[in-house]
């Protein structure tokens, strides 16, 4: 694995996640590896906060230090990628990731400058060659933690109602206990943990590239093909024409695996957990959770949901 560096922060307390603070913790990340934060473009915030660089690099900012690990993984899984000749976002050749402000900020090769997402057909590609890989031993993948942050997520959410918050931990419970009843059809290995259109780019010369390494781990590889079908099937981001050349490219329709309903609901839940971070100082994104929490509870359609 890859080590990281501390930059000291003067900072008492940790500010919210929102492109403000964000932006005072990438100066100082830029400052600490010489590069210039000068009219660095906010892309997108979610779980990181990423922005791209006059020059040719995209930044990535983890929430928390608490996801350290994840981080040295991810540099790690891009290093082991790139010399696979596997297209997937390349990690700048330094020391990282930086710690600021109690953040994790990683840096990585620009692969284009805009977002041009993948489609369906190009993520189901690059999971049927990802998934016929082997890691290697030395790269020491975790298995995969499906609740790993939900409890997190949870337990640090002031803005949830008390009774939000005892409905979603008991949601947890549940899940947790249905998933460890399941049985997967698929060989367990090399997983990316968060598998969609979202997280495959189109670069320059116009081929998708795999990005958003972190989630990398060993698990069942239904767990990647997941996301796509409750896209088609339960949101409708996605037609059917689409789905049907997802799964003819990958070989598998987890829709047809008897597991499908409970991995689903799992995956749904921690689509909401991970938009509840947002919620505290996002009133769209607050009502937007606020309307999955109402599915979750009563059991409504999910046609209604906004892609985050």
């Amino acid at each position: 694995m890859t080590e990281s560096r501390t930059v000291a922060s003067t900072a008492h307390t940790k500010p919210p996640f929102t492109a403000e603070s964000t932006l005072a913790t990438l100066t100082k990340a830029c400052n600490a590896t010489d590069l210039s934060a000068s009219q660095a473009e906010l892309i997108r915030l979610g779980e990181n906060a990423v922005y791209r660089l006059t020059s040719p690099i995209v930044v990535r900012i983890g929430r928390t230090g608490a996801y350290a690990d994840d981080a040295r993984k991810e540099v790690a899984v891009a290093r082991w990628l790139a010399g696979e000749d596997f297209p997937a976002t390349r990690a700048l050749p330094f020391e990282q990731p930086v710690i600021v402000d109690g953040r994790v900020v990683t840096f990585w090769e620009s692969i284009s400058g805009e977002e041009d997402y993948g489609t369906p057909i190009e993520v189901g590609r690059l999971l049927s060659r990802l998934h016929a890989m082997e890691a290697p031993t030395d790269l020491r993948l975790p298995p995969l933690r499906p609740f790993a942050r939900a409890e997190r997520r949870i337990t640090e959410n002031d803005w949830f109602s008390p009774e939000d918050s005892a409905f979603m931990r008991a949601q947890l419970v549940k899940l947790q206990e249905d998933y460890a009843a399941l049985t997967f059809e698929l060989p367990q290995g090399v997983i990316h943990g968060d598998a969609n259109v979202g997280n495959v780019i189109r670069d320059r010369a116009g081929q998708p590239v795999l990005i958003d390494l972190d989630g990398f781990s060993v698990g069942p590889r239904e767990w990647d093909l997941i996301l796509t079908a409750i896209y088609y099937e339960r949101f409708g981001w996605h037609t059917a024409e689409e789905y049907e050349a997802y799964t003819n490219a990958y070989g598998f329709d987890v829709m047809r695996w008897p597991g499908y309903p409970i991995l689903r609901d799992v995956r749904e839940f921690l689509m909401v957990t991970w938009l509840s971070q947002k919620a505290g100082h996002d009133e769209r994104a607050a009502a937007e959770v606020r309307k999955r929490i109402r599915a979750l509870r009563t059991g409504a359609s999910r046609h209604d949901w906004e892609p985050y």
